[in-house]
């Protein structure tokens, strides 16, 4: 009987446990179903690189769920890992390499995501020939990700022009001309050092690219990433202030050609196979080139009345240089949300935040997280269904709800994404959508 007892007891603890654990993977399960289901309305799903997972392979032990930065990429459904909000990937891949039965492999977006994107090839290519694109331009963001491309295109173009070094004395030709000094322009041009290439990097601005417009502070890499010719940051955080103080140090090698403040109007192939590149100071051919341009380009604007007064702008570099300021950000992306905290941060500040839909639905893990503590506790106030209708010196109004409001202003920042450069790669003979290889090179042929 005592043994019976003991097994009784011992079967109601485990069951006990077993029931709760039961029914916490069910709510989890409902939750990522809930989730799924919401993404969707949003998005239809990944645009750039993101995880294939197998569900043959897949054992369910929820590894690469853990680890995304981005928060809820994946989940558990039914005992497999799951996309449940695509359109949050950014192409980490962290959830590929701590797969422990490899069922996971990244791959990019499906063709219909690709036809506003310029054909690239495995190799970086464009549809015209030794013209390379590095960086978010291609589709991917992070910057690991551009600093590798950037590297893997400058590979390809040295082995294309290492039988020309005889003919390079004298030519007023360079092997290549890289187009922007982001994280993929200064990668492209330390690895043209190390290969000895004759090249040229131009940056319309500041050595750093869109790097250099960050808050301060502001988190700009999230696992290692190795630079030519410097090695390996190992941190797996780096501030902008520490990436912008390599910048500096890059920019004293004697080895690098890099001219800021010229910005390129066009890039062209002449019919003896050099690209010519007209830029604001002056006219360059060129072998091969390399466009490490950013996706945004130009800000869009909103068409609202009053949108050209100097107070309503349109980057945030330095925060903490505006205090006691009535502030209004316009946006619902992460740019604008990290605008709006770091801003409702400085001393005296009065943030209100402005987003055309009912709930955020694309921000980071984080910055959903961080943005819902600000809401609750004052910090900033966020007016959701809502659209500025007009700005004036001293004060804004704002449709929200269908309602007129006026509010105190003083600044105004706009966070409304940019317009790419399709009409500049466009004009240099890039074709656009998602093509075969077989398709990738017969335009070649016929360019």
């Amino acid at each position: 009987m005592d043994t019976l007892l003991t097994w009784l007891i011992a079967g109601a603890v485990l069951g006990f446990f077993f029931v709760r654990y039961w029914i916490a993977h069910k709510k989890s399960e409902a939750q990522a179903r809930a989730s799924a289901d919401r993404g969707a309305l949003f998005s239809d799903g990944p645009k750039a690189q993101h995880p294939l997972i197998s569900a043959d392979y897949c054992i369910g032990c929820g590894a690469c769920v853990t680890v995304c930065p981005e928060g809820d990429v994946l989940a558990l459904v039914g005992g497999k890992a799951t996309i449940i909000n695509g359109h949050k990937c950014i192409g980490h891949g962290l959830c590929a390499e701590e797969c422990p039965v490899g069922a996971i492999t990244m791959v990019m977006a499906k063709a219909s995501s690709g036809a506003d994107s310029p054909v690239i090839s495995d190799e970086q290519e464009t549809s015209v020939e030794n013209l390379f694109i590095a960086g978010e331009l291609g589709g991917l963001a992070l910057i690991k990700n551009a600093v590798n491309q950037g590297r893997d295109c400058m590979d390809v173009i040295a082995q294309r022009t290492g039988d020309l070094s005889a003919s390079r004395a004298g030519e007023n030709v360079f092997d290549v001309v890289i187009v922007g000094a982001g994280p993929a322009g200064i990668s492209a041009s330390l690895r043209a050092a190390e290969h000895g290439l004759r090249a040229l990097t131009l940056e319309r601005e500041s050595v750093g690219g869109t790097v250099f417009k960050y808050p301060r502070e502001k988190l700009v890499m999230t696992s290692p990433v190795e630079f030519p010719l410097h090695g390996k940051f190992h941190k797996t955080a780096l501030s902008k202030e520490e990436l912008l103080a390599f910048w500096e140090k890059v920019m004293q090698r004697t080895d690098l050609n890099i001219h800021t403040g010229e910005s390129v109007a066009s890039v062209s192939k002449e019919a003896d196979g050099l690209f010519h590149i007209r830029t604001s100071a002056a006219e360059y051919n060129s072998r091969c080139v390399v466009l490490a341009l950013g996706r945004a380009g130009t800000p869009r604007k909103l068409g609202v009345k009053g949108e050209e007064l100097p107070h309503v702008l349109y980057r945030l570099i330095e925060a903490d240089h505006y205090t006691h300021r009535n502030i209004l950000i316009v946006g619902g992306g992460d740019s604008a949300v990290e605008a709006a905290m770091g801003l409702a941060h400085q001393a005296g500040n009065k943030v209100t935040l402005s987003y055309r839909k009912p709930e955020f639905s694309r921000l980071k893990d984080r910055n959903a997280k961080r943005i819902e503590e600000h809401m609750h506790s004052g910090k900033l106030e966020v007016l959701f269904n809502s659209m500025p209708t007009e700005f004036r010196a001293g004060s804004v109004s704002i449709e929200v709800n269908g309602e007129i409001r006026e509010l105190p202003n003083d600044c105004v920042w706009i966070f409304a994404g940019g317009t790419p450069p399709s009409d500049f790669l466009k004009a240099a003979g890039i074709a656009f959508g998602a093509v075969s290889t077989e398709e990738h090179r017969e335009l070649q042929e016929v360019r």
